[in-house]
């Protein structure tokens, strides 16, 4: 903390720097000046907190300084020290806000007392001042928040719409006299990798500079407001309400100061103008609608509404299927990049590509893959599926309503989709094959025991079911048939010893039942063990 002696005998000035405790006041930066006119300007360059005063003094008196204090340096607590007992004095520092007069000879309690005073009273106005400021950056950084939240319940919340919109009135935002509007949207490509990377992949930092850049060409709020719409994370939205009829000229300008600024221009969708705030709804949908239906081909036409926009026939993925199928089962590069560029071929095949298009086409491919692997990874089908979605983050899809739309990035992309599918399958398949292969092997050691499918299965950690139906695919017989056959083999070669009799050898290969065994071996063999034995 600062303080400021003034005086305008050195004296007097030294008096006061030995009597008054510094340090216990929590003051460690002291000054002086040798009149009001000197003390002005060392107030301006210190800022102190405290000034210690003489009332008169040749060359700016105390009573000017105590003026000026009073305002232009309100924040300053000033003790007056003066050798006149004069109750005008005493009045006019009180009038101006001293915190006390004290009369010379001081006395060094009256002088730490009231510098304990005004110390006290400087830092309990200071935290409310560092508490108001704080509340006001806190309200300033609100301030658009609200604004944009009011802005966005006019398209989302048509029961409050007219309450937000009078509250945008009463704030200033939106003009008395406007009762009319037309509602244009923007939407980001949050695949535009190099451009977040330059505002630190900060999305909200990233819409706050587009839409100072809207704003600049709406005349800070004489041609409408631009604003981030909360109802979609990456859309901006203005209303025009001056010459809405001029809003393709408008986005021309906008574009190109996002040009000039970010290298880009974007695209817009735009509804039919119509009051406000009843009409913003529907607008709404009549942008959105335009954005999605525009034709990706046609990179340069960046204004877009349902009047003007074809709706292309969206095409069927169903198509391709079943070369994708044939790809990715083959696991060939070669194949699946010509599959690639066929896909492509046949998504631009009527001149026409469109978002709408492309989420769907994409949204079939994802149920493909899903389909694929069920048929081919069976009970473990779910977990690969999982393990493929959680590389898809780093394999992402491009944005399908980017502005920076490219055939070549969709060829790119559903080549390594199909490519990681291919391998994921070989992965599950190659991972099955080794636990069929053991699962044999187990039945060849333990033939002789009492083996269920269900004990194997428990073994093995699979279902019955999945042992069941791969054991089949895998050896063409099924489980319970392919053990009765493997104890028969080994018991036609027991049969061979003479000195083996029948029941021992049904026990020796799994049988507990000798007539059971005699069944069994007649069916494989079409004669009895004694028959087989004997010929």
């Amino acid at each position: 903390m600062r303080a400021l002696i003034v005086d305008d005998e050195a004296r007097v000035r030294k008096a006061v720097r030995l009597l008054v405790d510094w340090e216990r006041h929590g003051i460690d930066e002291i000054e002086e000046a040798e009149s009001g006119t000197e003390a002005i300007e060392r107030i301006r360059i210190m800022r102190p907190a405290i000034v210690i005063m003489d009332m008169m003094m040749e060359a700016g008196n105390g009573l000017e300084l105590m003026a000026w204090v009073s305002e232009f340096a309100v924040s300053v607590k000033f003790i007056v020290v003066s050798g006149h007992d004069d109750f005008d004095f005493v009045r006019h520092t009180v009038r101006h806000g001293g915190i006390d007069y004290i009369l010379k000879p001081i006395d060094p309690e009256a002088i730490n007392a009231a510098v304990s005073k005004a110390v006290t009273s400087w830092n309990q106005e200071e935290q409310g001042r560092n508490t108001q400021q704080q509340q006001n950056i806190q309200l300033n950084e609100f301030k658009p928040i609200y604004g944009e939240r009011l802005l966005s319940s006019l398209i989302d919340e048509p029961i409050t719409a007219e309450a937000s919109l009078r509250r945008l009135r009463l704030e200033g935002v939106v003009p008395e006299s406007v009762v009319s509007g037309r509602l244009m949207l923007l939407q980001m490509d949050t695949g535009d990798g190099p451009l977040f990377k330059r505002f630190g992949n900060d999305s909200d930092l990233l819409h706050y500079a587009i839409v100072n850049i809207c704003n600049e060409f709406m005349k800070n709020g004489k041609r409408g407001v631009a604003f981030r719409y909360w109802g979609a994370p990456a859309e901006i939205a203005i209303i025009l309400w001056e010459n809405s009829e001029a809003a393709t000229e408008l986005i021309v300008d906008i574009n190109q100061g996002i040009y000039y600024t970010l290298q880009r221009r974007v695209h817009w969708g735009v509804g039919n103008a119509g009051l406000l705030p009843q009409s913003l709804p529907i607008q709404y949908e009549e942008a959105d609608a335009a954005l999605r239906h525009r034709n990706l081909l046609k990179p340069e036409d960046y204004v877009h509404s349902n009047n003007t926009d074809i709706t292309p026939s969206k095409g069927s993925f169903s198509n391709m299927s079943d070369d994708w199928k044939t790809s990715v089962m083959s696991g060939q590069p070669v194949q699946l990049q010509a599959t690639s560029k066929r896909w492509i071929e046949e998504l631009s095949r009527s001149g026409i590509v469109t978002p709408e298009m492309l989420s769907l086409w994409k949204a079939d491919a994802l149920l493909f893959r899903s389909q694929l692997l069920r048929e081919n990874v069976g009970d473990d089908a779910e977990n690969a599926i999982t393990a493929f979605e959680s590389s898809d983050v780093l394999h992402p899809a491009p944005f399908t309503n980017g502005y920076s739309f490219s055939l070549f990035a969709w060829r790119d992309w559903s080549y390594d989709f199909m490519l990681r599918l291919s391998q994921e399958l070989l992965s599950w398949q190659g991972s099955e094959f080794k636990t069929m292969s053991q699962i044999v092997k187990y039945i060849e050691k333990h033939y002789m025991s009492d083996l269920s499918l269900q004990e194997v299965a428990r073994h093995f950690s699979v279902s019955r079911e999945y042992i069941s139906r791969k054991f089949k695919q895998e050896q063409g017989i099924n489980f319970s048939d392919y053990i009765a056959k493997y104890r028969i083999d080994k018991a036609k070669l027991l049969l061979e010893n003479p000195h083996f009799k029948i029941s021992q050898i049904s026990e020796m290969v799994g049988f507990r039942d000798v007539k059971y065994f005699s069944k069994v071996f007649k069916k494989q063999e079409g004669m009895t063990p004694q028959g087989y034995r004997g010929k």
